[in-house]
């Protein structure tokens, strides 16, 4: 490598090492205004932000939480006798 070369990677390299400080510096930052403002009277003053939206039409009239499908997986009786998959045929060009 020549010089030209290195000084550029240095010049890179610095200009990420500074963004990543201001970063990390601005992040804290906003983390510890949060944290210095004053909570909430209540929870329902916390979650106005998370209002629910409207159902969707399909969904008027049922209730929260209300089961909407139910699976259940019955055993069918197979006319396996234990030999596992077997298929009809063999692959052609098996040499079978």
């Amino acid at each position: 490598m020549n010089d030209l070369s290195v000084f550029i990677y240095l010049v890179f390299f610095v200009a990420l090492f500074g963004a990543t400080f201001a970063f990390m510096f601005k992040s804290m930052t906003a983390v510890f205004d949060e944290m210095d403002r004053s909570p909430t009277k209540s929870y329902a003053d916390a979650m106005k932000a998370y209002k629910v939206p409207a159902p969707h039409p399909e969904m008027e009239g049922v209730k929260y939480g209300e089961e909407l499908l139910v699976f259940s997986a019955e055993e069918e009786d197979e006319d396996d006798e234990g030999d596992g998959d077997v298929p009809a045929k063999p692959y052609v060009g098996s040499g079978i």
